[in-house]
């Protein structure tokens, strides 16, 4: 660097860093993401000193699940992979107001019962996070709170208490003197991130981070964020609608297929034990264009209720719309069911949408959407009692899917007597008494079942 040199330029997306500003990163080859930093000056004798580093064998490491934290919230603990690992540094994103500081705040509820728990807040007083408290329940005296941005202080208070479990609500709050620029900037969020992972790991303190989100939807700041933590979990979800879904997108010590649904009430989270019936509540009676399909999520089957309305177009280009699943493959659907079947599509607007405003984007659900297409084209309704899955191939072709049987049994045990399902899955799936397997190879053998 220049000597005299003030100002870095960094790139918001991946951290890289560049003495002038470019219009394109030449690391992750994104567009108009450097923004500009100060640099604080390097004092001397301020170098650490260099201790001998430990080597250890592989086989010397010992690892026991029965070490994670239970949090008394099992679909978080369903995210987490089991648990809280002590010693992890946990990143929780979402929008505003979805109920990222809710749902951590009743951990902290349920944790206190016998474990210290420290809660620090840059955004709220005291005040304020006390009456979203007493909504909740009555808290025991092992949850401290502390109203801080400052970064050195906090960090004296962790190594002075020694918690089990932190909560920093929220890591763009945070600043840290040594580094001249504001709260919130790459430089401030990458070095409060790199000091709760130096009191994570050395102290073994489990560090919940929550982080704000951009209007992309994907957390504020530079992306090495989510590099340096252990496990990263978004709520998703409508903050209008009553439901919340937590997923891992990245877990180090867990799967990340996993979701966790809630619902949010007046006294706070709420877990969704069984998120299918949720889902399907108020169906429609008797009408076209309703049918209900099953997606996996990690190991859990989820039933969804897949409607689609196709009407004429009064324009010259058909309309397209497609809500809680990808609108390309909406598109592609359509295009097959004109060419092999033979249906002609493209003088009609075609909505789609999955109701509850969940998202799902397995190919399992393609069969339900053809099913949902066809039955509104033709205005038939479907069985009320029938359910299917299956992958649709560009041929035409009903491909199969993975874990047939927990389908199967999922749709069983909400009452379904009918199953549609690749011919290739039935195979599979024993057979089971209570429902009827319906195997099909083809689109044209689905329609013809309508």
């Amino acid at each position: 660097m220049a000597k005299g040199k003030k100002s870095i330029f960094f790139c918001q997306n991946c951290g890289h860093e560049e003495s002038k500003w470019l219009g394109q990163c030449p690391a992750c080859r994104e567009w108009n993401t450097f923004v500009e930093e100060k640099v604080a000056s390097i004092k001397q004798g301020s170098a650490r000193r260099l201790k001998e580093a430990e080597v250890v064998a592989l086989s010397g490491v010992s690892t026991d699940e029965k070490d994670r934290i239970r949090t008394g919230i099992d679909e978080l603990d369903r995210v987490l992979g089991g648990g809280i690992v002590p010693g992890s540094l946990v990143l929780v994103g979402g929008d505003p107001g979805i109920g990222k500081s809710t749902l951590l705040l009743q951990v902290c509820q349920r944790l206190s019962q016998d474990k210290e728990i420290l809660y620090i807040s840059g955004e709220e007083s005291l005040a304020q996070i006390k009456l979203r408290a007493n909504r909740m329940g009555a808290f025991k005296d092992n949850l401290l709170l502390l109203c801080e941005t400052n970064l050195e202080l906090i960090r004296s208070v962790i190594e002075k208490r020694r918690p089990q479990l932190a909560v920093i609500d929220s890591i763009q709050t945070m600043y840290s003197e040594e580094v001249a620029s504001a709260p919130g900037s790459v430089s401030q969020v990458r070095e409060s991130t790199n000091v709760f992972m130096q009191l994570a790991k050395g102290l073994g303190i489990s560090i919940f981070i929550v982080g704000h989100v951009t209007k992309e939807g994907t957390v504020a700041g530079p992306r090495v964020l989510e590099h340096m933590v252990d496990t990263v979990l978004y709520f998703e979800g409508d903050r209008h609608a009553s439901y919340r879904i937590l997923r891992g997108v990245k877990n180090r010590f867990g799967s990340t297929n996993e979701i966790g649904v809630f619902e949010m009430r007046q006294n706070g989270l709420q877990e969704v034990a069984n998120p299918s019936e949720y889902m399907l509540s108020g169906r429609p009676e008797n009408s076209s264009g309703s049918v209900v399909a099953c997606s996996m999520e990690g190991t859990r089957p989820i039933l969804i209720e897949i409607q689609a309305l196709v009407c004429q177009s009064s324009f010259g280009m058909p309309r397209r719309t497609a809500a809680g699943t990808d609108y390309n493959r909406v598109n592609l659907l359509m295009a097959v069911l004109e060419k092999r079947v033979g249906l002609s599509m493209s003088n009609y607007d075609a909505y789609v949408n999955i109701a509850g405003g969940i998202k799902m984007n397995e190919p399992a659900i393609d069969l339900g959407i053809v099913m949902a297409l066809v039955s509104s084209c033709k205005n038939r309704p479907i069985d009320e009692k029938m359910i299917v899955f299956g992958e649709v191939g560009l041929s035409g072709e009903v491909r199969a899917v993975n874990m047939p049987e927990q389908r199967v049994a999922e749709a069983k045990k909400l009452g379904f007597e009918t199953c549609v399902l690749p011919e290739v899955s039935r195979e599979m799936v024993r057979e089971v008494k209570g429902i009827r397997l319906v195997g099909v190879r083809s689109i044209n053998e689905v329609i013809s079942i309508i």
